[in-house]
């Protein structure tokens, strides 16, 4: 049976801060042919671009680099450290506070300059050192309540994943977070429950994060199709903006779509063990659901038990698509979990209109 459900993600981040200030810092990338299968144990020529303010920006600072990668496919350079484009500024003279910047990796597989391969992804922090480094002004920090974003009294800010032994502030445990954006430029919010953040909003993006796109389910797409694909919630676009997509297994499984991500970058479906951490923080599978419903009848059909929505995820009833039938929409909703039971059986989460209650069922 064809399972198809609304997808929210949960983030993990890490980073490391320098006391410091470098004159670059580490990138690691997979290297992947046309034929998406590994180049391992070979040198190869890599063209870096750091792009300023969007993914088709001013290329403010090139280089280029020959690394070799490891069995996995892995190479590590340091951004900053390669062979300088003569027409390119000096790596010193970025201005970090005046971006977003993306990095662009071009590849020649042959390790020359020929470069075939390409891809672009946003520069989510920047070291705070290597702004330091580089602050031409005076400045007024000012360290967000989560203790990793420095607002700069210029209008700027720089976002410091994670805690530094100098600055033990305590990460939030509720109320909203930064909106993220998808690939196709959908925003979302974002809220703090406990140790995690959580999107709260169903996710609406039709491509994954690399830019290739999803298939459509439609009335004349099988039951027992085997891609990553989305469904309008009954079928109907008007549902779009309100409730998102809903995803098969295949859209949020990467040991099914060659290690591909639905989610915005940085982000991921949310495994097993992450959503119990959820429900345990809100109290447990018999009251977390109405903890995590949105309150009323607006979108939930009546009566809409013991939805408080404290915490603030916002759980709307979109229903989902069993064997090409939808079920539930205004009654109830269903969020995948990456985890795998078997090859016919995945978790998921869903709570309705009658309960209190959350369930992780499969």
């Amino acid at each position: 049976m064809n399972k198809i459900f609304t997808v929210l993600t949960a983030v993990l981040i890490s980073a490391t801060l320098w006391a410091q200030a470098p004159q670059s810092f580490s990138y690691q990338a997979v290297v992947r042919g046309t034929d998406n299968a590994l180049v391992s144990n070979k040198k190869v020529g890599m063209k870096i671009s750091l792009l300023q303010g969007s993914e088709k920006g001013k290329a403010v600072y090139v280089e280029t680099h020959k690394p070799t990668s490891n069995e996995n496919g892995l190479v590590s350079i340091a951004i900053g450290g390669g062979t300088k484009d003569p027409s390119s500024i000096a790596f010193t003279s970025i201005d970090w506070a005046n971006g977003p910047y993306f990095v662009q990796t071009e590849t020649d597989l042959t390790g020359g300059t020929s470069y075939s391969l390409s891809s672009v992804s946003q520069l989510l922090s920047v070291p705070y050192a290597l702004y330091a480094g580089n602050s031409k002004d005076e400045q007024k920090l000012t360290v967000s309540a989560t203790g990793d974003t420095l607002y700069l009294k210029n209008g700027g800010f720089v976002i410091i994943p994670g805690l530094s032994n100098a600055n033990p502030i305590t990460k939030p445990t509720n109320g909203y977070g930064p909106n993220i954006t998808d690939v196709e430029g959908n925003s979302y919010k974002t809220v703090y429950i406990g140790t995690q953040q959580w999107m709260a909003e169903n996710l609406k993006v039709t491509k994954y994060n690399d830019g290739t796109a999803l298939n459509i389910i439609g009335t004349t797409l099988l039951q027992d199709n085997t891609t990553g694909a989305w469904s309008y919630c009954n079928n109907d676009v008007a549902n779009n903006a309100k409730y998102g997509k809903l995803y098969n297994w295949y859209a949020v499984s990467p040991t099914t779509n060659g290690n591909k991500n639905v989610c915005p970058t940085g982000w991921h479906v949310p495994t097993n063990a992450e959503w119990t951490v959820l429900t345990e923080y809100l109290g447990g599978e018999s009251v977390a659901g109405g903890k995590m419903k949105e309150v009323g009848t607006t979108n939930w059909n009546s009566p809409n038990v013991d939805a408080t929505n404290t915490s603030l995820f916002t759980g709307l009833p979109g229903g989902n698509r069993e064997s090409g039938d939808y079920y539930g929409i205004g009654s109830g909703g269903c969020w995948w979990s990456s985890t795998e039971i078997s090859t016919t059986r995945r978790f998921c989460v869903k709570f309705q209109i009658n309960y209190k209650y959350l369930s992780l069922r499969y």
